[in-house]
C-alpha cells in the first residue's frame, strides 16, 4: 500500500497544534466517561455515532464542503476505504469505553502507549517513511517498556492490542484516503448510521429501554458525545494528512500519559513495578525522540538563516 499524492490541508505548525489538541481531549476523556459509567458500552458508542453525524453535517454546511462530500460519495474506492475506517474506529471506541467503564484505565493507557509504535512501524512499512538512528533507539526503548508492562498485564493485554491496532490502521487509511478530515468523518458516521439505528431500536423493543432520558446529567453527557467525538477526530485527521505518520505516532504518547495520571489520581488504580518501569522507559523514549526532532529542526533553521 502506498499513499496517494494528497496535498496537506494545513501548515506544519497548525497540524502540530491540531494533533496536540486532539490528544489533550482524548487524554482527558476518561473524566467525561465518568458521567456515562452506567450506560452500556455498545449503547454509548451507538449514541455518540448518532450524534456525531448531525454535527459533521452542520460543519460541512458551514465550511462549504458539500461538493466534496457529494464527490466522495460517488467514488467507489473512497467509500470502500471509509467503510474500513468506520469499522476500525467503531471497534476502537467500543474497546476504549468498555475498558474505562470496567476500571481498566491502565489497560487503555497501555493500548495507546503501544499505538505510537504501531503507527511508526506502519509509516515505515507502508508509507516508506524513514527514522534516524536516535529515533529507532527511542522506538526500541519504548518497545522494551511496553513489553515489560504487557508481561504484567496479560489478562487485559487483548484490550490494549485491540485499541492500538484498530486506531493505528484507522489513522493509516485516513492518511491515504482521498477525503478531507471533516468529509471523511461525516461519511464514516453515515456508514455506521443503519447499524446504530437498528441497535438502538432493538434495545428499546427488547423492553429494557435506553439510557437516553434516564437522568438529566447522563442525558446531557450522551448528547455531548457527538461533539466530543467529532472535534478530536477531525483535528487528528487534519494533522495526520499534513505530518509524517511517524511523527504523529510519537506525539500520541501524550494522551496515554494523561490517562496514566488519571488512573493514579482519579480512578485510584494500583501502580505496579512493571507499570512504573514501562512508563519510565516510554518517557525517556519520548524525550529522546523529541530531542532528535528539535535537533533536526534547529539544524534546518541554521542552514536557511
Amino acid at each position: 500500500m502506498t499513499a496517494p499524492a494528497i496535498r496537506p490541508e494545513t501548515s506544519r505548525g497548525k497540524a502540530l497544534s491540531s494533533a496536540f489538541t486532539a490528544y489533550l481531549i482524548w487524554g482527558l476523556l476518561p473524566l467525561y466517561l465518568i458521567l456515562v459509567k452506567d450506560v452500556p458500552a455498545v449503547e454509548f458508542v451507538a449514541w455518540r455515532t448518532l450524534f456525531t453525524l448531525p454535527i459533521c453535517l452542520i460543519f460541512v454546511r458551514l465550511t462549504g464542503r458539500g461538493a466534496e462530500l457529494r464527490a466522495c460519495l460517488g467514488q467507489r474506492c473512497v467509500m470502500l476505504t471509509l467503510l474500513c475506517t468506520a469499522a476500525f474506529i467503531a471497534l476502537n471506541w467500543l474497546g476504549y469505553i468498555w475498558a474505562i467503564q470496567n476500571s481498566h484505565v491502565y489497560a487503555a493507557s497501555l493500548g495507546y502507549y503501544i499505538l505510537p509504535i504501531v503507527m511508526m512501524l506502519l509509516g515505515v512499512v507502508f508509507l516508506k517513511e524513514t527514522l534516524s538512528l536516535s529515533q529507532w533507539l527511542a522506538v526500541a526503548l519504548a518497545a522494551v517498556g511496553v513489553g515489560a508492562l504487557a508481561l504484567g498485564a496479560l489478562t487485559t493485554l487483548w484490550v490494549s492490542l485491540l485499541l492500538a491496532i484498530s486506531f493505528g490502521l484507522y489513522g493509516l487509511l485516513r492518511k491515504t484516503v482521498a477525503a478531507g478530515a471533516l468529509v471523511g468523518l461525516t461519511i464514516e458516521s453515515m456508514i455506521l448510521l443503519p447499524l446504530v439505528l437498528a441497535y438502538l431500536g432493538w434495545v428499546e423493543w427488547a423492553g429494557g429501554g435506553t439510557a437516553f432520558g434516564r437522568a438529566p446529567l447522563e442525558t446531557a453527557a450522551i448528547l455531548g458525545a457527538g461533539l466530543v467525538t467529532a472535534v478530536p477526530l477531525i483535528l487528528f485527521a487534519v494533522a495526520a494528512r499534513a505530518l509524517p505518520y511517524t511523527v504523529i505516532g510519537f506525539l500520541q504518547f501524550s494522551a496515554p500519559t494523561m490517562m496514566f495520571i488519571l488512573g493514579l489520581t482519579v480512578f485510584g488504580e494500583e501502580l505496579k513495578p512493571a507499570q512504573l518501569a514501562c512508563f519510565t522507559a516510554i518517557w525517556l523514549a519520548v524525550a529522546l525522540f523529541s530531542w532528535d526532532l528539535w535537533r533536526k529542526s534547529r539544524a534546518v533553521r541554521v542552514r536557511t538563516a
